[in-house]
């Protein structure tokens, strides 16, 4: 008699709140009830239909601008993007970024090609460099309840050291990955504001000290700031995705 082959199914996980919102949202643009070039309610106004908190609304929305759904106009409002509903594409930061195996393997890419820039840009930078960085990492001082903005000028922050290093291919490397990392900046900012250990202070100073060194032109220890703030990110996502395993 043959053995039935025993298979190992996986558990059914509930959805978060912003993944259900995000989901009928998504369903509306698919439908077509939402057409490309219209605009979303406020994040208040969807909050109150759906009856969930704004910072659901703000992840959900985080979420559709990740998949190339939907765009934030400063001041004007958040609208649906052209494409065509029939050939909807999941941009590739969305596959990267569901395995615990691929984010590791994004913070190796940052470790790797960060550190060698940083020295670099500590080499290179000018006046209008470090004018460019403090700028970013002011705007993350005073964004730090306001994970959306923080994010953006976190990104910016390390987009400007590409810059500063004055080379045109690391420059697009940076850009190639920087929707990857985005991604990856959202997450850890959200785990620092609601987590007692880490804090958005912690990830502020270790900006801050990668600053001064670029701006003293000490290429090794701004080298060893940048790998410490990634090995620091890095510690934070791994232990979330443990305990989120748990």
């Amino acid at each position: 008699m043959e053995v039935a082959k025993q298979l190992n199914y996986k558990k059914i996980t509930r959805k978060k709140i912003y993944e259900e919102v995000a989901d009928i949202i998504f369903e509306m643009i698919k439908s077509g009830e939402l057409k490309p070039g219209d605009q979303l309610d406020s994040v208040q106004e969807l909050a109150n239909n759906f009856q969930v908190g704004r910072s659901a609304i703000r992840e959900a929305l985080t979420s559709l601008r990740a998949m190339g759904l939907i765009e934030m106009r400063q001041g004007e409002g958040t609208f649906v993007k052209t494409f065509t509903a029939n050939n909807l594409i999941y941009p590739i930061q969305n596959a990267m970024l569901m395995t615990k195996k691929n984010i590791v393997e994004l913070l190796e890419v940052r470790l790797i090609l960060e550190v060698g820039i940083v020295a670099s840009a500590a080499q290179k930078r000018t006046t209008e460099d470090l004018d460019e960085m403090r700028l970013h990492i002011e705007e993350m001082t005073n964004h730090t309840k306001n994970s959306e903005l923080g994010e953006r000028a976190d990104l910016a922050f390390h987009l400007a050291i590409a810059k500063a290093a004055d080379n045109v291919l690391l420059s697009a490397l940076m850009q190639q990955v920087s929707d990857l990392m985005s991604e990856a900046m959202r997450e850890t900012r959200r785990i620092c504001l609601f987590d007692k250990k880490q804090t958005l202070a912690q990830l502020n100073e270790q900006h801050l000290q990668i600053y001064h060194q670029i701006e003293t032109q000490d290429a090794i220890a701004a080298a060893q700031a940048m790998k410490s703030h990634l090995q620091f990110v890095e510690e934070i996502l791994t232990q979330h995705m443990k305990e989120e395993i748990e």
